[in-house]
């Protein structure tokens, strides 16, 4: 037998497995590095996060991901040259994380790497009849296994695609199986760059689970704050939307969107929320010289209602109120005190952050992502039925070290 793979036997036996998820969403700060101690699979998991770093791209890692990110036309040799060196950058900064902390690479069984995505096309945004949903995330999984010698599991979405999935929100096996609760209605929401929630229903009935993306969460706060503010990589805790006044008609023409019509569940990306967009309802409503504090308040008050408003539809199908629902936050969102302020108004719920159950919320994706793996190589059968969105399926294309 081959020794990487009498490995990943030994380590689907282990009652404790060593399991590290890297996470680099859309907003392009960073990698967010969670090393997570999980025991056993599916609904018997349990996480304990023995260490957590965010480690900051640098300006020029920002400007080589921006020549390829949610663009249609591209130099294809720097997007095939980027995959490999964002592959080896991730590792760079794995054995660094590793070796800050005396933690031999022996220790960590696995890998888990969501990867730097670059293209998300979903058929109703592509729209091209005879090409189906497609997803694309870079940072080679064999580059990174060689670098560090841990086997490594990546370029997980491409199994949802290819079971009838659109690539996203993934996220709803790992908050299924780690944040269920028997009696307790919860919807897990998720504010990163692009938002999107999981509801959890008090039955844990799989087949009423539901997931989907809402729209915009941090994606364009940040990107006008760039654009008006370039010491700024984001409108930390609002202060610069605090001072503005939500502009009505611009809002209405933000929410005039085919997107928002589509029938849920359903995923989206910066490809559609891009700067083009916003200007493209500025120019329709006569608000081309709004001022920035303006401007972000609107954009804060845009992703506020969206999100609300898609909890509202998804909710409203399955109970008739949403009083007993409890909601947790996660991603960089949980920190905007505008937007969170406004979501209190606008749902009725009980508000929390995962890091009351034990999971921290800046965290909880590269946790997702370790879960996953851990599913792929101990995990059993688990149905979560025949509806949209969740194909029953393992994920995560398994990279050895040599």
């Amino acid at each position: 037998m081959n020794k990487n793979i009498n490995a990943l036997y030994q380590i689907a036996q282990k009652e404790t497995r060593n399991i590290i998820g890297l996470m680099s969403g859309t907003s392009l700060d960073g990698l967010d590095i969670a090393l997570c101690k999980i025991s056993g699979s599916g609904q018997n998991s349990t996480v304990r996060i023995a260490q957590f770093e965010t480690i900051d791209y640098s300006e020029d890692i920002k400007i080589e991901i921006r020549k390829v990110f949610a663009k249609k036309e591209i130099d294809f040799q720097h997007l095939v040259m980027l995959n490999e060196w964002i592959g080896l950058l991730h590792a760079e900064m794995i054995n660094n994380f590793l070796k800050k902390r005396n933690i031999p690479s022996a220790e960590i069984d696995l890998i888990a790497s969501h990867g730097q995505t670059v293209l998300h096309a979903p058929k109703f945004l592509h729209q091209q009849e005879k090409f189906p949903n497609a997803t694309l995330q870079i940072g080679d999984g064999d580059h990174i296994a060689v670098k560090t010698g841990i086997i490594t599991l990546s370029d997980f979405r491409q199994k949802h695609i290819a079971a009838g999935g659109e690539g996203a929100p993934v996220a709803v096996y790992g908050d299924y199986f780690l944040f269920g609760k028997k009696g307790e209605n919860r919807i897990m929401l998720n504010m990163g760059g692009i938002a999107n929630f999981t509801f959890l229903p008090a039955s844990l009935n799989p087949e009423e689970t539901f997931v989907t993306d809402t729209g915009t969460g941090n994606t364009l706060i940040d990107l006008f704050t760039k654009q008006y503010y370039p010491e700024k990589s984001y409108d930390k805790d609002a202060e610069i939307a605090r001072k503005g006044t939500v502009n009505q008609l611009l809002l209405d023409h933000l929410k005039d969107d085919a997107f928002f019509r589509q029938e849920f569940p359903k995923t989206i990306g910066p490809e559609l929320f891009s700067a083009e967009y916003v200007k493209a309802a500025l120019t329709r409503s006569s608000s081309e010289t709004i001022a920035a504090p303006d401007l972000l308040a609107t954009l804060t008050r845009f992703s506020a209602e969206t999100i609300a408003e898609a909890i509202h539809y998804a909710v409203n199908n399955s109970v008739d109120s949403l009083e007993d629902f409890k909601i947790y936050l996660s991603g960089g969102g949980m920190h905007n005190p505008l937007l969170v302020q406004w979501l209190k108004e606008l749902l009725p719920c009980d508000f929390h952050k995962t890091d009351e159950l034990g999971i921290s919320g800046d965290a909880k994706e590269a946790v997702l992502f370790a879960i996953l793996a851990n599913e792929t190589i101990a995990g059993e059968d688990f149905n979560f039925g025949s509806h949209k969105g969740i194909p029953s399926v393992t994920m995560g294309k398994i990279s050895l070290p040599d």
